[in-house]
Protein backbone atom coordinates (compact mmCIF):
# COMPACT_ATOMS: atom_id res chain seq x y z
CA UNK A 1 0.00 0.00 0.00
CA UNK A 2 2.69 2.02 0.71
CA UNK A 3 4.77 1.17 -1.69
CA UNK A 4 1.90 2.17 -4.31
CA UNK A 5 0.89 5.58 -2.71
CA UNK A 6 4.97 6.33 -3.50
CA UNK A 7 4.53 5.59 -6.21
CA UNK A 8 1.45 7.74 -7.09
CA UNK A 9 3.43 10.76 -5.50
CA UNK A 10 6.50 10.28 -7.61
CA UNK A 11 4.08 9.95 -10.78
CA UNK A 12 2.28 13.30 -9.93
CA UNK A 13 6.19 15.42 -9.15
CA UNK A 14 6.90 14.14 -12.61
CA UNK A 15 3.82 15.14 -13.91
CA UNK A 16 3.99 18.39 -13.27
CA UNK A 17 7.53 18.89 -14.16
CA UNK A 18 6.83 17.96 -17.66
CA UNK A 19 4.20 20.54 -17.46
CA UNK A 20 5.94 23.14 -16.03
CA UNK A 21 8.80 22.06 -18.73
CA UNK A 22 6.53 22.41 -21.48
CA UNK A 23 5.26 25.67 -20.58
CA UNK A 24 8.73 26.92 -20.54
CA UNK A 25 9.38 25.61 -23.64
CA UNK A 26 6.43 27.45 -24.83
CA UNK A 27 7.27 30.39 -23.53
CA UNK A 28 10.55 30.55 -24.86
CA UNK A 29 9.12 29.77 -28.14
CA UNK A 30 6.81 33.00 -27.77
CA UNK A 31 9.64 34.79 -27.35
CA UNK A 32 11.82 33.98 -29.66
CA UNK A 33 9.04 34.94 -31.54
CA UNK A 34 8.57 38.71 -30.11
CA UNK A 35 11.96 39.26 -30.60
CA UNK A 36 12.36 37.89 -34.31
CA UNK A 37 11.70 40.75 -36.65
CA UNK A 38 8.43 41.01 -38.83
CA UNK A 39 8.46 40.10 -42.39
CA UNK A 40 9.66 42.70 -44.70
CA UNK A 41 8.58 44.09 -47.53
CA UNK A 42 5.10 42.55 -47.11
CA UNK A 43 3.62 44.64 -50.33
CA UNK A 44 4.08 46.63 -53.30
CA UNK A 45 7.36 49.44 -52.38
CA UNK A 46 6.40 52.96 -54.04
CA UNK A 47 9.80 54.96 -54.92
CA UNK A 48 9.38 58.65 -55.34
CA UNK A 49 11.57 60.36 -57.74
CA UNK A 50 11.25 63.70 -57.06
CA UNK A 51 12.15 64.88 -60.64
CA UNK A 52 11.00 64.34 -64.28
CA UNK A 53 11.79 60.75 -66.22
CA UNK A 54 15.13 60.35 -68.13
CA UNK A 55 17.17 62.29 -65.50
CA UNK A 56 20.25 60.36 -62.99
CA UNK A 57 18.18 60.34 -60.56
CA UNK A 58 15.33 58.47 -62.23
CA UNK A 59 17.71 55.85 -64.42
CA UNK A 60 19.35 54.90 -60.98
CA UNK A 61 15.82 54.79 -59.22
CA UNK A 62 15.06 52.23 -61.90
CA UNK A 63 18.25 50.36 -62.00
CA UNK A 64 17.97 49.84 -58.23
CA UNK A 65 14.19 49.39 -58.13
CA UNK A 66 14.54 46.33 -60.88
CA UNK A 67 17.36 44.85 -58.65
CA UNK A 68 15.23 44.85 -55.08
CA UNK A 69 11.77 43.72 -57.27
CA UNK A 70 13.68 40.82 -57.81
CA UNK A 71 15.77 40.08 -54.85
CA UNK A 72 12.77 40.86 -52.39
CA UNK A 73 10.01 39.36 -54.49
CA UNK A 74 8.30 42.31 -54.04
CA UNK A 75 7.43 45.03 -56.56
CA UNK A 76 9.34 48.01 -56.03
CA UNK A 77 7.60 50.84 -58.52
CA UNK A 78 8.71 54.08 -59.47
CA UNK A 79 6.35 57.22 -59.56
CA UNK A 80 8.08 60.61 -60.53
CA UNK A 81 6.54 63.70 -58.76
CA UNK A 82 8.68 66.66 -60.22
CA UNK A 83 7.95 70.40 -58.77
CA UNK A 84 10.00 73.03 -56.68
CA UNK A 85 13.38 71.83 -56.76
CA UNK A 86 12.11 68.45 -55.56
CA UNK A 87 10.34 69.69 -52.82
CA UNK A 88 6.76 68.63 -53.90
CA UNK A 89 7.72 64.31 -54.42
CA UNK A 90 9.78 64.73 -50.74
CA UNK A 91 6.89 65.90 -49.01
CA UNK A 92 4.65 63.59 -50.56
CA UNK A 93 6.93 61.09 -48.71
CA UNK A 94 7.72 62.27 -45.81
CA UNK A 95 4.29 63.69 -44.60
CA UNK A 96 1.90 61.21 -46.28
CA UNK A 97 4.05 58.77 -47.05
CA UNK A 98 3.31 55.49 -44.93
CA UNK A 99 6.27 54.82 -42.06
CA UNK A 100 6.28 50.90 -42.38
CA UNK A 101 9.09 50.93 -45.19
CA UNK A 102 6.48 51.11 -48.30
CA UNK A 103 7.12 55.04 -49.32
CA UNK A 104 10.52 55.53 -50.08
CA UNK A 105 12.98 58.60 -51.82
CA UNK A 106 15.46 58.33 -54.02
CA UNK A 107 17.16 61.83 -54.04
CA UNK A 108 19.65 63.35 -55.26
CA UNK A 109 21.74 65.84 -53.86
CA UNK A 110 19.65 68.52 -55.07
CA UNK A 111 16.48 67.79 -53.23
CA UNK A 112 18.82 67.13 -50.30
CA UNK A 113 21.54 68.71 -48.87
CA UNK A 114 21.12 72.09 -51.42
CA UNK A 115 17.32 72.78 -51.23
CA UNK A 116 17.39 72.23 -47.26
CA UNK A 117 20.62 74.95 -47.42
CA UNK A 118 18.69 77.53 -49.15
CA UNK A 119 14.84 77.06 -47.70
CA UNK A 120 14.09 77.59 -43.75
CA UNK A 121 10.55 77.96 -45.28
CA UNK A 122 10.05 74.47 -46.59
CA UNK A 123 7.16 72.12 -45.43
CA UNK A 124 9.32 69.25 -43.63
CA UNK A 125 12.71 69.65 -42.36
CA UNK A 126 15.43 67.33 -42.13
CA UNK A 127 14.09 65.45 -39.03
CA UNK A 128 11.54 64.08 -40.84
CA UNK A 129 13.66 62.12 -42.90
CA UNK A 130 15.41 58.61 -42.46
CA UNK A 131 18.27 58.46 -44.19
CA UNK A 132 18.43 54.79 -45.80
CA UNK A 133 21.67 54.97 -47.44
CA UNK A 134 23.48 56.02 -50.01
CA UNK A 135 24.14 54.72 -53.58
CA UNK A 136 25.87 56.65 -55.59
CA UNK A 137 28.36 59.09 -56.51
CA UNK A 138 29.54 61.11 -59.78
CA UNK A 139 31.69 64.46 -60.67
CA UNK A 140 29.80 67.28 -62.24
CA UNK A 141 30.12 67.79 -66.05
CA UNK A 142 29.99 71.09 -67.34
CA UNK A 143 28.13 71.34 -70.45
CA UNK A 144 26.37 73.19 -73.71
CA UNK A 145 25.02 72.93 -76.64
CA UNK A 146 27.29 70.61 -79.37
CA UNK A 147 26.90 73.62 -81.65
CA UNK A 148 27.95 76.08 -78.76
CA UNK A 149 31.15 77.93 -80.46
CA UNK A 150 33.01 76.88 -77.27
CA UNK A 151 35.84 74.36 -77.98
CA UNK A 152 37.09 73.95 -74.41
CA UNK A 153 36.45 75.74 -70.80
CA UNK A 154 38.71 78.44 -71.11
CA UNK A 155 36.62 79.93 -74.31
CA UNK A 156 33.87 79.63 -72.12
CA UNK A 157 35.30 81.73 -69.67
CA UNK A 158 36.66 84.56 -72.00
CA UNK A 159 32.76 84.87 -72.91
CA UNK A 160 31.76 84.13 -69.42
CA UNK A 161 33.67 87.20 -68.49
CA UNK A 162 32.53 90.01 -71.00
CA UNK A 163 29.12 88.94 -70.76
CA UNK A 164 28.26 87.72 -67.30
CA UNK A 165 24.63 88.85 -67.78
CA UNK A 166 24.39 87.23 -70.55
CA UNK A 167 24.92 83.75 -69.19
CA UNK A 168 21.85 81.30 -68.16
CA UNK A 169 22.35 77.73 -66.36
CA UNK A 170 20.25 75.63 -65.84
CA UNK A 171 18.75 74.41 -62.29
CA UNK A 172 16.41 72.79 -60.03
CA UNK A 173 16.05 75.71 -57.94
CA UNK A 174 17.84 78.81 -56.37
CA UNK A 175 20.29 76.50 -54.72
CA UNK A 176 20.15 73.02 -56.38
CA UNK A 177 23.70 71.27 -57.49
CA UNK A 178 23.37 72.84 -60.94
CA UNK A 179 22.83 76.67 -58.86
CA UNK A 180 26.12 75.61 -56.07
CA UNK A 181 27.98 74.03 -59.24
CA UNK A 182 27.74 76.98 -61.57
CA UNK A 183 28.54 79.73 -58.45
CA UNK A 184 31.76 77.72 -57.71
CA UNK A 185 32.91 78.15 -61.69
CA UNK A 186 32.17 81.38 -61.14
CA UNK A 187 33.92 82.47 -58.16
CA UNK A 188 36.75 80.23 -59.28
CA UNK A 189 37.40 82.64 -62.56
CA UNK A 190 36.40 85.95 -60.69
CA UNK A 191 33.36 86.28 -62.68
CA UNK A 192 30.01 87.95 -60.81
CA UNK A 193 27.46 85.44 -60.51
CA UNK A 194 24.95 87.71 -59.27
CA UNK A 195 24.39 88.66 -63.35
CA UNK A 196 23.99 85.24 -64.20
CA UNK A 197 20.12 83.81 -64.78
CA UNK A 198 18.78 80.95 -63.51
CA UNK A 199 16.46 78.98 -65.50
CA UNK A 200 14.21 76.90 -63.24
CA UNK A 201 14.02 73.29 -64.53
CA UNK A 202 12.17 69.67 -63.07
CA UNK A 203 15.64 68.20 -63.16
CA UNK A 204 18.26 67.14 -65.72
CA UNK A 205 15.97 64.80 -68.03
CA UNK A 206 14.02 68.27 -68.52
CA UNK A 207 17.18 71.06 -68.15
CA UNK A 208 19.02 69.06 -70.90
CA UNK A 209 17.18 69.33 -73.80
CA UNK A 210 16.77 72.86 -73.57
CA UNK A 211 20.53 73.38 -73.38
CA UNK A 212 20.84 70.92 -76.44
CA UNK A 213 18.27 73.25 -78.34
CA UNK A 214 20.25 76.26 -77.44
CA UNK A 215 17.44 77.48 -74.96
CA UNK A 216 20.22 77.65 -72.26
CA UNK A 217 23.68 78.21 -72.16
CA UNK A 218 25.46 76.02 -69.46
CA UNK A 219 24.33 73.22 -67.28
CA UNK A 220 26.12 71.75 -64.70
CA UNK A 221 24.89 68.42 -63.84
CA UNK A 222 26.38 64.71 -62.84
CA UNK A 223 28.11 62.57 -65.32
CA UNK A 224 25.21 60.80 -65.90
CA UNK A 225 22.65 62.86 -66.79
CA UNK A 226 24.23 63.93 -69.47
CA UNK A 227 26.03 61.41 -71.16
CA UNK A 228 23.42 59.89 -73.31
CA UNK A 229 22.95 63.62 -75.10
CA UNK A 230 26.98 63.85 -75.40
CA UNK A 231 26.93 60.71 -77.03
CA UNK A 232 24.05 61.41 -79.12
CA UNK A 233 25.68 64.46 -80.18
CA UNK A 234 23.46 66.66 -78.93
CA UNK A 235 25.46 68.13 -76.46
CA UNK A 236 29.82 68.52 -75.11
CA UNK A 237 31.54 68.28 -72.10
CA UNK A 238 34.18 71.24 -71.87
CA UNK A 239 35.03 70.24 -67.94
CA UNK A 240 34.96 67.79 -65.73
CA UNK A 241 35.31 68.87 -61.49
CA UNK A 242 36.70 65.41 -60.67
CA UNK A 243 40.81 64.90 -59.29
CA UNK A 244 40.91 62.73 -62.37
CA UNK A 245 39.24 61.78 -65.89
CA UNK A 246 36.20 60.11 -65.88
CA UNK A 247 36.63 56.75 -67.68
CA UNK A 248 33.51 57.36 -69.42
CA UNK A 249 34.75 60.12 -70.86
CA UNK A 250 38.94 59.45 -70.76
CA UNK A 251 39.36 62.23 -73.63
CA UNK A 252 37.61 64.80 -71.52
CA UNK A 253 39.74 66.88 -69.85
CA UNK A 254 39.23 67.90 -65.82
CA UNK A 255 38.73 71.47 -64.58
CA UNK A 256 41.59 71.45 -63.13
CA UNK A 257 43.94 70.33 -65.75
CA UNK A 258 42.09 73.94 -67.67
CA UNK A 259 43.35 75.61 -64.38
CA UNK A 260 39.79 75.90 -62.90
CA UNK A 261 40.09 74.75 -59.12
CA UNK A 262 37.80 74.76 -56.09
CA UNK A 263 35.23 73.28 -57.37
CA UNK A 264 34.04 70.52 -54.71
CA UNK A 265 30.04 70.41 -55.57
CA UNK A 266 29.56 67.04 -56.56
CA UNK A 267 26.15 64.54 -57.50
CA UNK A 268 25.01 61.77 -55.52
CA UNK A 269 21.65 59.78 -55.28
CA UNK A 270 20.00 57.96 -52.17
CA UNK A 271 17.32 56.94 -50.73
CA UNK A 272 15.20 57.63 -47.43
CA UNK A 273 11.90 57.28 -45.75
CA UNK A 274 9.79 58.97 -43.41
CA UNK A 275 11.22 59.34 -39.98
CA UNK A 276 10.06 56.78 -37.88
CA UNK A 277 10.61 54.23 -40.33
CA UNK A 278 11.48 50.88 -38.33
CA UNK A 279 15.07 49.59 -37.58
CA UNK A 280 14.13 46.59 -39.43
CA UNK A 281 13.57 48.28 -42.31
CA UNK A 282 16.61 50.26 -41.94
CA UNK A 283 18.68 47.30 -41.61
CA UNK A 284 17.39 45.75 -44.34
CA UNK A 285 18.00 48.37 -46.97
CA UNK A 286 21.22 48.86 -45.84
CA UNK A 287 22.32 44.71 -45.70
CA UNK A 288 20.44 44.28 -49.40
CA UNK A 289 21.62 47.85 -51.19
CA UNK A 290 25.65 46.88 -49.46
CA UNK A 291 25.15 43.21 -51.24
CA UNK A 292 23.84 45.07 -54.57
CA UNK A 293 26.62 47.53 -54.96
CA UNK A 294 28.90 44.45 -54.76
CA UNK A 295 27.19 42.10 -57.26
CA UNK A 296 29.16 42.12 -60.42
CA UNK A 297 25.88 41.81 -63.01
CA UNK A 298 24.78 45.29 -61.33
CA UNK A 299 27.77 47.12 -61.15
CA UNK A 300 27.74 46.00 -65.32
CA UNK A 301 24.32 47.49 -65.10
CA UNK A 302 25.26 50.97 -63.45
CA UNK A 303 27.75 51.13 -65.89
CA UNK A 304 25.32 51.07 -69.11
CA UNK A 305 24.36 54.13 -67.47
CA UNK A 306 27.83 55.68 -66.49
CA UNK A 307 27.19 55.75 -63.17
CA UNK A 308 29.26 55.33 -60.27
CA UNK A 309 28.69 53.14 -56.89
CA UNK A 310 29.14 54.95 -53.46
CA UNK A 311 27.89 52.85 -50.28
CA UNK A 312 27.14 54.83 -47.36
CA UNK A 313 24.97 52.91 -44.28
CA UNK A 314 22.33 55.01 -42.76
CA UNK A 315 24.20 56.83 -39.87
CA UNK A 316 27.51 57.21 -42.57
CA UNK A 317 24.87 58.82 -45.08
CA UNK A 318 23.09 61.20 -42.94
CA UNK A 319 26.30 62.54 -41.39
CA UNK A 320 27.68 63.42 -44.92
CA UNK A 321 24.38 64.99 -46.24
CA UNK A 322 24.35 67.24 -42.68
CA UNK A 323 28.20 68.31 -43.47
CA UNK A 324 27.38 69.18 -46.66
CA UNK A 325 23.98 71.04 -45.98
CA UNK A 326 26.04 73.41 -43.63
CA UNK A 327 28.59 73.84 -46.32
CA UNK A 328 25.97 74.47 -48.86
CA UNK A 329 24.66 77.17 -46.23
CA UNK A 330 27.38 79.34 -46.06
CA UNK A 331 27.61 79.64 -49.50
CA UNK A 332 23.80 80.08 -49.86
CA UNK A 333 23.63 82.69 -47.32
CA UNK A 334 26.58 84.61 -49.40
CA UNK A 335 24.62 84.92 -51.82
CA UNK A 336 21.93 86.19 -51.15
CA UNK A 337 20.20 82.94 -51.83
CA UNK A 338 18.45 82.21 -48.59
CA UNK A 339 14.40 82.28 -48.49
Amino acid sequence: MKKRALAGLLSGVLSVGIALSGCSSANNSASGDQNKDPEYPTKQIEVIVPFAAGGGTDLTARAVTEYLSEEWDKPVVVVNKPGAGGATGTQAVLKQGSKDGHSVLIQSVSAVSALYAGNNNLPFSMEDQQFLTKLTGEPLAYVVSSDAPYKDINELIEWVKKNPDKLTYASNGPTAIGTFGTIQFMDSIGADFSKARQVATNGAGDALPKVAGGHIKLAVQGISEVSNLVKAGKLKILGIAAPERSPFFPDVPTMEEQGINDIDASQWYGASAPAGTPDYVVEKWETTVDKMLNDPKFIEKLKTINVTPAYEDAEGFAKSVKEETEKYKEIAKEKGLVK
